[in-house]
């Protein structure tokens, strides 16, 4: 399991092992605007600021480069971190989707019972 910190809001989620940055946003009832969820349109990107992530799933160049992985660029639709990860909202926030899940998510953080 890894922690997720997402700035600017100063959110805290904890990813499962093996399961996205966004899978882990979202199952924790956060969101912010995305597209195809399936690695092919971009809107997903973030910027890393702590930690590293894994790409189990290609990812097309075209989609994301090179140079941006190396800038600290994340999709992350596909993004699997390896440990703990800061990562950065270009030009959204988060928000609160689903708040039963948001509700239990912070249930889980405080140690009390995963009710979901």
């Amino acid at each position: 399991m890894a922690d997720i910190e997402v700035q600017p809001d100063g959110v805290r989620v904890t990813a499962r092992a093996g399961e996205t940055v966004l899978a882990a946003l979202f199952r924790s009832g956060y969101g912010y605007r995305v597209g195809c969820r399936r690695g092919g349109c971009a809107l997903c990107k973030v910027d890393l600021i702590e930690g590293a992530v894994d790409y189990p799933a290609v990812v097309a160049a075209t989609v994301l480069t090179d140079q941006e992985r190396r800038d600290g660029t994340c999709l992350t639709c596909r993004a699997v971190p390896r440990g703990d990860v800061v990562v950065r909202l270009r030009d959204e926030r988060l928000k609160v989707v689903l708040p039963f899940l948001h509700a239990a998510a912070a249930r889980r953080a405080r140690g009390g019972p995963d009710t979901t």
